[in-house]
């Protein structure tokens, strides 16, 4: 049987290619977003590139969370992210500029209500 078609430790054929280095399998960036334990919201912490979620969460874990910073962690592929454009800001936001009832201003909040 020629190298190109033996197979690896499970069975599966391993093209040359990937044997020998010169071609890698294809990694996506992942976004990884991690919650803290005092915080209510998951904050963007950095980005890491792997072959599956599973194993982008297993990064994530080992990388952003070595010393117990966090309590969830979520990854995103970057490709399914849509953001807005900084440059778009002032036409993209003006419609609820003159929703003033989306503002609260027009009351006092109480002190013993947390988190607004």
């Amino acid at each position: 049987m020629s190298d190109s078609k033996a197979g690896d430790e499970k069975g599966a054929a391993v093209p040359d290619e990937v044997k020998t280095g010169r071609v890698r399998p294809e990694w996506h960036l992942y976004e990884v977003f991690v919650r803290g334990k005092r915080g209510l919201n998951h904050v963007h912490v950095g980005s890491l590139r792997a072959p599956d979620a599973e194993m982008a969460l297993r990064n994530a874990r080992d990388l952003y969370t070595r010393r117990n910073e966090g309590v969830s962690i979520w990854v995103v592929e970057s490709r399914d992210i849509t953001a807005s454009s900084p440059d778009e800001k002032d036409p993209f936001f003006a419609p609820s500029g003159d929703k003033v009832y989306r503002h609260p201003t027009f009351y006092e909040i109480p002190d013993h209500i947390p988190h607004i």
